[in-house]
């Protein structure tokens, strides 16, 4: 594939292309040694040591900037989500030369971290399954990262869940100790819980080929969707209650199989039961949390982008995707800078390209209609908590704990108002992220609780800036802040004295920093409606523009991971497949 010229209306490029060579130069002396999956790497780390080419540096050596070299790019990439970050190393490690562009200042989308008075707290990243070397999505990212990032184990028990009546159930890093444990809880109903473990296994197997059948060109889909699709549509067609329901009919058995879906963020009477089949599958083997925090994604994925010769410019903000005689050839920025590339990707979530990347003339069209009407997941509120001392004492773990002070899943949203004081959210999800990370240091501990709530309750502040969004707003804020506090001291009274720092983020925050739709947490909601539609494809309409991320597979990182991959495989998809061939076997 040629690179096409690129055309910057600013100068500067001169300084991104010294941070370039400090990358390349310093930081990887080997920018093309090989990756052997036969040989042992630190992949996965319960005994965690640092690899040799894991890197910690000054900010002039990050692979990103706020300018860009002046160069030819084969492609370019909206947004540096995990989906972004993959498809840009992919085609990175195929010799393309790959220019990046985030909004933000900070790279990696859900991957990011901020800090606050010496506090660290990732926006998305709680526990991610499959990284293990046994698994390909590991292997990948092994290969894509150089064996530069690490995972460290979340333990045996990777998620804890506390229902009414002091019911309490861990879910653990053993698919055999996991039926045994739920068997243990729910003794009468062990064929119902073989059947279920079975089923999802036998519906996620079948998703390679889901998958396969989206990269497809479009004119094939009438002939290749049902062939490809037939082991899966069923229960991309079906609710997660609606199956679950004709397994058991124990009440809390299905509370308790469901209870994960707020990795997903659709309760089971809406969301399609493969994508809760694919959660199911994704922990079996347990929960992890990259070395060195969730922010080594963007380190090392955006270096490989460098070492290619591409890289990630910051702090630009696409307006319009550049369409000409049918075709994208590039982008414009909000502050008039245009980049010019024969492959155009965009990671920004599809209904907010359609809606607010193309030119007027194509979001008419059916295809980006269809896409715009599809419905965002939910949005959430996130409480950042600071302490300072030794939150192990208190009861804390590196586990996810999931609190619920119901037994059904009806409730979507915590019902939250301007004017009135919210009453206790039913469900809280708590992260403990300092304790995740093996190379944590000193006593700033964090923690994160997170509740999903209606967007329509923050749509009157959407045009305010940030942190000027008036006393109203403030005050919900601080209402909802205090609730939340309250109940996670209510749940682990030994944190109170501890408490050193809070901040509330609202569905507002998410849309500032991150820009999906309607600040939801997972793109499009995973309902039947969404994987019935056939315009979800990395191949759009549009000659030469792509999409990739979460919303063309599944949620999380590893979902969104491969929808990057899938955009990758469509846009080269000999060099790509043959790449990604390597690390599919076990």
């Amino acid at each position: 594939m040629g690179a096409a010229n690129t055309l910057i209306k600013r100068s500067g490029s001169k300084g991104a292309r010294h941070y370039q060579r400090a990358w390349r130069t310093n930081n990887h002396p080997t920018p093309h040694r090989a990756f052997h999956p036969s040989k042992k790497v630190s992949t996965v780390v319960r005994d965690v040591r640092r690899p040799a080419n894991r890197v910690r540096h000054p900010m002039k050596d990050r692979p990103w900037s706020r300018e860009a070299p002046t160069a030819a790019y084969d492609v370019i990439v909206i947004g540096s989500g995990m989906g972004g970050m993959t498809c840009a190393a992919l085609l990175a490690k195929q010799g393309k030369r790959v220019l990046v562009l985030e909004q933000h200042y900070v790279p990696g989308g859900f991957t990011h971290t901020f800090s606050r008075k010496g506090y660290t707290w990732d926006v998305g990243v709680h526990a991610v399954g499959e990284v293990m070397p046994e698994a390909m999505p590991g292997r990948l990212l092994t290969a894509l990262t150089d064996g530069a990032l690490s995972w460290a184990s979340l333990g045996k028990t990777y998620d804890q869940f506390h229902f009414p009546d002091g019911f309490k159930i861990d879910f653990p890093d053993s698919p055999t100790q996991f039926r045994k444990n739920l068997a243990a809880a729910f003794p009468k109903e062990g064929q119902a819980i073989g059947k279920y473990l079975t089923l999802c296994k036998q519906v996620t197997r079948h998703f390679m080929s889901y998958a396969m059948s989206r990269v497809l060109p479009n004119a094939t889909s009438w002939l290749t969707d049902g062939f490809l699709q037939r082991g899966i549509k069923p229960y991309l067609e079906r609710t997660t209650a609606d199956v679950i329901g004709e397994l058991t009919q124990d009440e809390r058995l299905r509370a308790l199989l469901t209870a994960q879906w707020g990795y997903y963020g659709v309760p089971p009477h809406r969301s399609a039961f493969a994508m809760h089949a694919l959660v199911v599958k994704h922990f079996l083997w347990g929960g992890f949390y990259p070395v060195g925090g969730s922010a080594q994604l963007a380190t090392t994925l955006l270096g490989t982008v460098a070492k290619a010769g591409g890289w990630t410019r910051i702090v630009s903000d696409v307006q319009e995707i550049l369409i000409e005689r049918g075709r994208a050839v590039g982008v414009r920025l909000k502050d008039g800078a245009e980049f010019r590339a024969p492959v155009v990707v965009s990671a920004a979530g599809a209904r907010p390209t359609v809606e607010h990347m193309l030119p007027e003339a194509h979001r008419e069209k059916p295809w980006a209609d269809s896409v715009a009407k599809l419905k965002a997941s939910p949005a959430h509120v996130c409480l950042y908590v600071g302490f300072k001392g030794d939150i192990r004492e208190a009861g804390c773990t590196p586990a996810n704990q999931w609190f619920y002070d119901t037994w059904t899943h009806d409730q979507e949203a915590w019902p939250v108002a301007v004017g009135s004081k919210p009453d206790p959210a039913k469900v809280l999800y708590v992260s403990f992220p300092s304790l995740k990370d093996p190379e944590f240091k000193g006593d700033k501990h964090t923690a994160e609780v997170v509740t999903f709530v209606d967007y329509d309750v923050f749509a009157e502040w959407r045009d305010k800036r940030w942190r000027r969004r008036g006393d109203d707003y403030e005050t919900l804020k601080k209402d909802m802040q205090d609730m939340l506090l309250e109940q996670l001291l209510g749940r682990l009274p030994k944190l109170r004295p501890l408490v050193d720092f809070v901040e509330l983020s609202t569905p507002l925050s998410t849309e500032h920093f991150v820009r999906p739709a309607r600040g939801s947490i997972y793109g499009l909601e995973p309902t039947p409606d969404r994987f019935a539609n056939k315009w979800l494809r990395p191949r759009t309409p549009i000659d030469g523009l792509f999409f990739a991320g979460a919303d063309m597979t599944s949620v999380g990182v590893i979902g969104a991971m491969m929808g990057g991959l899938m955009a990758a495989t469509a846009v080269a998809p000999i060099d790509v497949g043959r790449y990604v061939a390597k690390y599919s076997r076990n």
